[in-house]
């Protein structure tokens, strides 16, 4: 039987995953994912692929009392009101334009010393607009099992370092690449697989601390190739009815 594994959410995009035991999906996604962005000054997107480190931070963020905090690996807290907005700026999310708002507070300054380069904390302006592709993204426990053995890893995969929304347990290796195009039931919600995930340098990193630790990008080419213009590992979905999805909710493609 195929169930929900695991959720991850990250309400800044880069930082440290959340990982709820339930969460409400909209047509736009989870409301809190990604809500918040690092950028240049000039309002350049700003990732874990520049600065893996970043990944270590841990977000919280409470959208009814709008508060934001912040845990840095030497144990610092930062936090503060979410809702203070600046000036406005568009950032490129690799060819689509996403408008936010500069956020207000302590967040330049926590981030440009971490970094070590002068950043900024944005908001974006609408729910799901801090997304990829598409509001879901999903894989499955097989297929991060069958990437480690095809590596040659003594030790089981950490799947965070891919940043899906929904892991998929009780599935064959790559199932989920047999889903697109088709419905499939997660928990209450009802969702079409509608592409395949390009992988980048960031599942290259430990999910931990940001560190280069194992090469995906080659391993995932040794044994699926480049496929269209990609590396691809995962899927793709839009929403089609929204609802709650919970570890251990049942999975079921259309047809199944």
């Amino acid at each position: 039987m195929r169930t929900v594994a695991r959720l991850s959410v990250a309400p800044v995009k880069s930082l440290r995953l959340l990982h709820p035991d339930r969460v409400r999906l909209e047509r736009s996604g989870v409301p809190e994912n990604r809500r918040f962005y690092l950028a240049e000054p000039d309002g350049t997107l700003f990732t874990a692929a520049k600065h893996g480190p970043v990944v270590a931070i841990v977000p919280e963020y409470d959208a009814p009392s709008e508060r934001l905090r912040l845990r840095f690996p030497d144990g610092a807290i930062v936090e503060g009101d979410a809702s203070r907005l600046g000036r406005g700026v568009t950032s490129d999310f690799f060819g689509r334009a996403v408008p936010g708002r500069m956020m207000e507070g302590p967040w330049a300054e926590a981030f440009s010393s971490y970094v070590g380069r002068p950043l900024r904390l944005v908001r974006v302006e609408a729910h799901g607009d801090g997304n990829d592709d598409a509001p879901v993204s999903l894989f499955s426990t097989a297929s991060a099992e069958e990437l480690a053995r095809r590596s040659g890893r003594p030790e089981a995969l950490d799947s965070r370092r891919f940043r899906m929304l929904a892991e998929v347990a009780g599935c064959e290796p790559h199932e989920e690449d047999h889903w697109n195009g088709t419905a499939v039931r997660l928990g209450e919600t009802l969702v079409k697989v509608v592409g395949f995930v390009g992988r980048c340098v960031i599942t290259t990193q430990s999910p931990s601390t940001g560190h280069k630790d194992l090469d995906t990008l080659k391993a995932i080419k040794a044994y699926r190739g480049v496929r269209g213009k990609g590396i691809l590992f995962g899927v793709y979905a839009e929403v089609l009815e929204p609802g709650t999805i919970g570890v251990g909710d049942p999975v079921v493609p259309e047809g199944n």
